[in-house]
């Protein structure tokens, strides 16, 4: 890193993975923010900086007394140690040390006095929610949510008829020809410790999951419009039961509150529904099996006017992000619950899910939201304005509502960016596939250098045609 780097960085301030220090004297003082950066994503430290940036510089008999402290704070003043590694970095106005801290592989990180200590935003703060201990504990592997056992449930909570369907099914023996009792049945496979029920064997084979397990059910609501606070709803349903019935139930949900559409099928036929169901298939079994549940909340699933969104509670796990479940990149967070779901669920557990959603339905949105812990999956619904016999709009040239939008702001030549931004758009992908390929399709706008479609300098323009269009 040069000066010029080093600056940029300082310019920009501190934030969750980069801290400013003037000067450390006390070793505890220095483990806390090791602690901090490695319970959270990591980052890097710059001692020799004030908190508004500005360089101080340190001398050189600093750096050694640093570096001594630095290294007594990450071996004896945490627990389990740490390994940062640290640059003298040379300015004008003196040498700054830089501090890099990877995300720990095994949180929590706890300091001496037995504290906690995480990230939030530019500073930290000690940890004493059970909530955040409990999810740093699972995401070193020393507990896992579904197998914790379920207080007060016991044998009579379990629905045998279920458990004999399912393990004769999967293992091809009825329960006497294993000649152990149910109990043992479900300790032997990690749906049970000691006679209790864990969390896994409730929710797939419970009577009751929810009388013993609140949250873990789905909150469904349909909206008229686009807000979530619209006072008015078209359906609501509060969807319990063990996890092959909320899946059922919140795949009815979904398949009623939408549009079908006769396509190429006969007149007396229902249709097809206007997003291809396998990508609600995806999402929802994505959303049941993958989620928090340290986290005390329902799965939510809304349906608006122009959306579907499915929210998990629980962001991804460890430093998983959309772009790699994008590609197929997984981290399971409930491994037994996952295992035996793949024997009751339409569930692969082998991260190809997402990307399947993607390959029949592209104009979903899978958006990680860390602040708010809590993952959402935003399947944009086709525009129900032109024609509704049409599932994809944008291969058959109708000039659709959304392109008379796109139409009234185009001015001249202009970038994708600058329309999309003129319309007040988030999403690319539905800028793209809503707006830009059915203006295209309808030959009411045109590329300024069609041989060169993905060209940095390509801009878009009105044809006659959309020129003429506009002027209605």
């Amino acid at each position: 890193m040069n000066e010029d780097e080093l600056g940029a960085i300082l310019a920009r301030g501190e934030d969750s993975r980069h801290q400013f220090k003037r000067d450390f004297t006390n070793a505890d003082a220095l483990a806390a923010e090791l602690a901090a950066l490695a319970n959270g994503t990591g980052g890097q430290l710059f001692i020799g900086v004030a908190d508004d940036g500005q360089i101080t510089g340190l001398a050189r008999p600093d750096i050694s007394r640093l570096n001594q402290l630095l290294s007594n704070a990450a071996s004896q003043h945490l627990r389990p140690p740490i390994n940062p590694t640290s640059r003298n970095l040379q300015t004008d106005a003196g040498l700054v040390i830089l501090v890099e801290v990877p995300e720990g592989i095994n949180k929590p990180y706890i300091d001496v006095q037995g504290r906690i200590w995480v990230k939030n935003g530019a500073d930290k703060r000690h940890v004493t929610a059970r909530e955040k201990m409990q999810r740093l504990f699972q995401q070193s592997g020393l507990i896992q949510a579904d197998q914790v056992p379920v207080r007060d449930a016991g044998e009579e909570d379990i629905d045998p008829r279920a458990f004999v369907r399912y393990f004769q099914r999967r293992y091809g023996q009825t329960l006497e020809e294993t000649g152990l009792p149910l109990m043992r049945l479900l300790e032997n496979i990690r749906l049970a410790r000691e006679g209790v029920p864990n969390l896994a064997g409730m929710l797939l084979f419970g009577k009751n999951p929810q009388g013993r397990l609140q949250v873990c059910e789905i909150t469904a609501v349909a909206f008229p419009g686009t807000l979530l606070y619209d006072q008015h709803y078209l359906d609501s349903e509060n969807i319990d039961g063990p996890l092959e019935e909320q899946y059922r139930r919140g795949l009815a949900f979904i398949k009623r509150n939408l549009h079908h559409v006769q396509g190429d099928q006969g007149f007396n036929s229902l249709g097809m529904l206007e997003v291809p169901e396998e990508a609600f298939i995806e999402l929802l079994v994505n959303a049941l099996v993958h989620r928090d549940f340290f986290v005390s909340a329902t799965i939510r699933l809304f349906v608006f006017a122009d959306r579907v969104e499915i929210i998990s509670p629980g962001h991804l796990p460890d430093s998983l992000t959309p772009e790699q479940i994008r590609t197929g990149r997984s981290n399971r967070r409930n491994q037994v619950l996952a295992e035996h779901a793949a024997h009751i669920l339409p569930y692969r557990g082998m991260g190809t899910g997402i990307p399947r959603a993607l390959n029949v339905w592209s104009r979903i949105d899978l958006i990680d939201e860390r602040e708010g812990n809590q993952f959402r999956a935003v399947v944009w619904r086709p525009s129900q304005e032109g024609s509704p016999e049409q599932v994809t709009p944008q291969v058959t040239g109708e000039v659709t509502g959304e392109v008379r939008r796109l139409l009234a702001v185009i001015g001249g030549e202009m970038k994708r960016a600058e329309m999309q931004e003129a319309l007040g758009l988030r999403h690319e992908d539905h800028f793209r596939d809503a707006y830009l390929l059915p203006a295209l399709a309808a030959k009411v706008i045109e590329m300024t250098q069609p041989d060169k479609p993905r060209s940095s300098k390509q801009r878009y323009r009105l044809t006659p045609r959309g020129e003429a269009i506009k002027g209605q």
